[in-house]
């Protein structure tokens, strides 16, 4: 695979996630020469003003576990380490942004930079060094919100990576990258694109200017491109003694990207150094993300998207017109009968018409299925609303973490919605007796956090263990503690408390007191419904490949709006399986739908975690280490179980929806 990929693939899962859904949103905004950001601004800079150079966590698709930059033995600032301001979205994503020990002026070309010597490599040093090599991680550094982009070739193909890796492996021995050859790309500041950005919040680390420091009308300048080409370079460890931190190296550096000089040894010093040169550029401010989003078999990937939205558009077609010709066949064809000839035709024929005293009896577990439903709600009402801010360029790079901190926010303020669901549900299969709904609200709180905390808290053991930046820090756990006891859980029993007072939904059918015996099936029914969840995911399949790909093989998934219509059919799809079995259930005197129907639609989640297990063997192949499987198995169940309860909750309504207009539409004795 060559150098490992950029850094939107080699970061915690939350990282992985919202990087991928922050890129998406640029692509859908793209138009003409450029599109605008909301939440960005270009900020304008003097000639020789100070350029604020970054660095971010170290990040390898080989283990998917980011770790501090300086946790390796790099330079540090004369100033100390200081850390950027962070949301509670970036820690979420694993992101450590830290002031780096590199020093740019806007239009000041320097080359030969001597940055520091290191301390004689301790053994545990040198070891750690040859360790991060080899699992292939990245370092990454940002200038103005940038990402520093690197380009390789393979064959006819220019590579695009974000990111630049550690060293490499020659035979035995091992190589480090200590010479950076940096290339900033500007643009003069225009009035023009400064209007056309308009938004709310920017990067808090930086002021806006929209005139020179001096006053004086001079042009200022805009970062529109960072790039860097990393060298391995054998420095004379004797001629820096008297050397100190930004002076010129003693002799002239040739950074030859192609071969590598500088051996890993132990109880020796590396020496580092930076060249960095200022290059105007057409590429104006509102397109300079463009790089970031052009990708190798755009086609391909173009087209196995529209080849989604057709067959999902033409499976939801073939079922719907299924579905109207069979139903309304029947119920014609009854509504025709006299009376006499309808009693006759029940006693002699057999089919949904014979469960009408049973059809609407509850469920098994009636309270875990209205938890559930609460909580799939919730959950999909999440989705759609992110999906729809990022779809519209509510979320931006310039922004980091505010998409996870989005989702986060939607989750609680949904709570309300999640109770009065649940409850209102509850209430129904009570036929109108509401008492238990605090208990019912209670639960829909908890249920599915209670599951996510239990999950990433383990997975979040193992990245302590492995002292890694992924890990969600002690305070950010008692935050999202007081996030959820102190919002969701009392904006859930507010959901529950609007619940239990809104009318029940009433039944147009009596249930009998003694309930029917369903006869003997040919096949077993929970069959079927594992079955049924292939519909959804044959029309996923392709999709789910490049979305698999983006989040853990560092693959820019960029066409946002697209997502947010392939969901949109997805939910059609789940609701017309659902309901479709619904009808086959009951047509074969089979009452008991309630819980079949849920399934039917979330057993889509099942083949989606058999396809990541499928995915970690033959295309993670480079993961390695126990600790990663087992961090991707666990991210990937994670996900696995929100999209059953939001699959799960669309099937259900959907079926009882259909189920009381069926049985509402015709008059049974």
């Amino acid at each position: 695979m060559g150098f490992a990929s950029g850094s939107a693939a080699k970061m915690g899962f939350f990282r992985r996630f919202g990087l991928w859904l922050l890129f998406s949103s640029l692509a859908d905004l793209r138009s003409g020469d450029g599109f605008y950001l909301p939440g960005s601004y270009p900020h304008e800079y003097q000639v020789g003003d100070a350029l604020s150079v970054k660095v971010n966590s170290l990040t390898s698709i080989e283990t998917e576990m980011p770790f501090g930059y300086y946790s390796l033995p790099f330079c540090r600032p004369q100033e100390g380490i200081k850390d950027s301001a962070e949301n509670l979205g970036e820690l979420l994503m694993g992101d450590r942004i830290e002031n780096s020990p590199y020093r740019f002026k806007m239009f000041t070309n320097e080359s030969d930079v001597f940055l520091c010597g290191s301390k004689p490599l301790s053994s545990q040093d040198f070891d750690l060094l040859k360790k991060r090599i080899d699992e292939m991680y990245q370092v990454n550094v940002i200038l103005d919100n940038l990402p520093a982009i690197r380009y390789t070739k393979k064959d006819d193909y220019v590579l695009r990576w974000t990111g630049y890796p550690v060293g490499v492996r020659a035979g035995d021995a091992y190589y480090v990258f200590n010479h950076l050859k940096f290339t900033v790309f500007v643009h003069k500041y225009e009035d023009a694109n400064a209007a056309r950005v308009v938004g709310s919040t920017g990067d808090a680390a930086d002021v806006i200017q929209t005139t020179g420091k001096s006053g004086s009308g001079k042009p200022g300048w805009m970062v529109v491109g960072f790039e860097v080409v990393p060298c391995s370079f054998l420095h004379n460890a004797e001629s820096i003694k008297n050397v100190k931190m930004y002076d010129k190296y003693p002799a002239k550096i040739q950074c030859d990207p192609i071969t590598v000089a500088m051996k890993l040894t132990q109880n020796q010093p590396i020496v580092f150094t930076y060249e960095v040169a200022f290059v105007e550029s057409d590429i104006k401010w509102p397109s300079r993300w463009d790089a970031y989003l052009k990708m190798e078999g755009a086609k391909v990937h173009w087209f196995s998207i529209l080849n989604s939205l057709m067959v999902i558009a033409f499976l939801a077609g073939i079922v719907l017109v299924i579905l109207l010709r069979t139903v309304r066949r029947d119920l014609t064809r009854y509504e025709e009968l006299d009376k006499e000839s309808q009693a006759q035709m029940n006693e002699e024929l057999s089919g949904w018409k014979l469960v009408v005293g049973d059809v609407f009896r509850a469920p098994d577990h009636p309270l875990l299925l209205c938890v559930m439903v609460g909580d799939g709600v919730q959950i999909l009402g999440m989705a759609i609303v992110t999906i729809l801010f990022a779809a519209l360029g509510f979320m931006s790079p310039a922004s980091r973490g505010t998409l996870i901190t989005g989702m986060l926010f939607f989750y609680l303020i949904l709570g309300i919605v999640a109770g009065y669901f649940a409850v209102r549900i509850w209430k129904t299969i009570k036929c109108g007796d509401h008492s238990g709904w605090v208990g019912v609200s209670w639960r829909v709180a908890c249920f599915f956090p209670g599951i996510a905390f239990l999950i990433l808290t383990t997975l979040n053991f193992l990245l302590w263990g492995s002292q890694s930046t992924g890990a969600i820090p002690i305070s950010l756990f008692i935050v999202l503690l007081l996030l959820w006891f102190c919002i969701s859980v009392p904006l859930t029993l507010t959901g529950g408390f609007l619940g239990a007072k809104a009318p029940h939904i009433e039944y147009p059918v009596r249930t009998n007191q003694i309930p029917r015996e369903i006869p003997p099936q040919k096949y077993p029914s929970w069959l079927l419904v594992i079955g049924a969840g292939t519909l959804p995911f044959g029309t996923l399949f392709i999709e789910l490949f490049f979305i698999m790909s983006s989040l853990w093989m560092g693959r820019v998934y960029y066409v946002f709006g697209f997502l947010l219509v392939v969901l949109i059919l997805l939910v059609i799809v789940c609701a017309e399986v659902s309901l479709v079995l619904t009808y086959m259930h009951i047509c074969v005197e089979d009452w008991k739908w309630w819980w079949k129907s849920f399934f039917a639609s979330g057993s889509v989640a099942l083949y989606i975690f058999l396809y990541s297990v499928n995915y970690l063997v033959f295309d993670l192949k480079s993961l390695s280490g126990p600790v990663s499987a087992t961090l991707y198995l666990g991210y990937s169940l994670f996900m696995v179980i929100a999209i059953m309860l939001a699959t799960g909750t669309v099937g259900f309504i959907s079926s009882f929806w259909f189920v009381h207009y069926l049985f509402s539409s015709v008059k049974l004795d």
